[in-house]
């Protein structure tokens, strides 16, 4: 029986795909970015295990407030690293008529990846940066992995929202929001990017686990600015 292994569940999620989803936060992570709000991810450690079955079942429960648009959300940590656990989950989720949408980095591209992507209604798809250096330095992958991603997500068709937080000095040049722009342009699965604002509430869980936080000097990004960032991408 497949379980997946489970940091933390949010029953009314707002901030995680179209309308009210319940999120489901997955242990373990492939990547270090530097501006990571949850490191308590990284590892399996202290994670609960859960059958598919039992997440839907805790889902149907907060079904009547999900409306037309809201569902399950399945996030990290990187979800991908349990695809087969994500995938029964959404087949499950798709039997049940239950919206689904993938939150992920989309570092991974394998046989078990491509087969859950068919039971995937939405991918929120974090591009961090625009170059393969910047997401070397600060991600530990490239770019044309998470590119590779992307296309096969256009390929399918998959309703795909591109996120990026906005980290003022490192990616806040006015190129760098030209450059992903032209990047999600062409492709026709993107119908969304948005920008998030980078903020240090996290660095009490870097200093609980007694890691440094990599952008503990880089200044925090304002709303005013994203809004006004947000206008050079449409």
């Amino acid at each position: 029986m497949i379980k997946g292994i489970i940091h933390s569940i949010q029953t009314l999620g707002t901030l995680d795909g179209p309308g009210v989803r319940f999120v489901v936060f997955t242990k373990g992570c492939n990547l270090r970015c530097h501006c990571c709000h949850n490191p308590d991810t990284w590892t399996y450690d202290g994670g609960k295990e859960y059958t598919p079955e039992e997440i839907v079942t805790k889902a149907k429960r907060y079904r009547e407030y999900f409306g037309n648009e809201g569902g399950i959300t399945v996030s990290g940590g990187e979800p991908l690293l349990q695809s087969e656990f994500v995938y029964e989950l959404f087949h499950l989720c798709r039997q049940e008529g239950i919206n689904t949408c993938l939150d992920t980095s989309g570092s991974i591209l394998n046989d078990s990846v491509k087969k859950l992507l068919g039971e995937c209604d939405r991918v929120l798809l974090d591009i961090k940066y625009t170059d393969n250096e910047r997401y070397m330095k600060h991600v530990g992958c490239t770019l044309d992995t998470v590119l590779e991603f992307l296309r096969e997500l256009n390929c399918r068709n998959i309703p795909t929202t591109v996120r990026q937080v906005v980290i003022p000095t490192v990616n806040d040049r006015l190129e760098d929001f030209l450059s992903l722009k032209a990047l999600v342009s062409s492709l026709g699965c993107v119908d969304k990017t948005e920008l998030l604002a980078f903020k240090k509430i996290c660095e009490t869980k870097y200093d609980a686990l007694g890691i440094e936080f990599p952008f503990k000097d880089v200044p925090t990004e304002s709303y005013e600015n994203i809004k006004k960032y947000q206008e050079l991408l449409k």
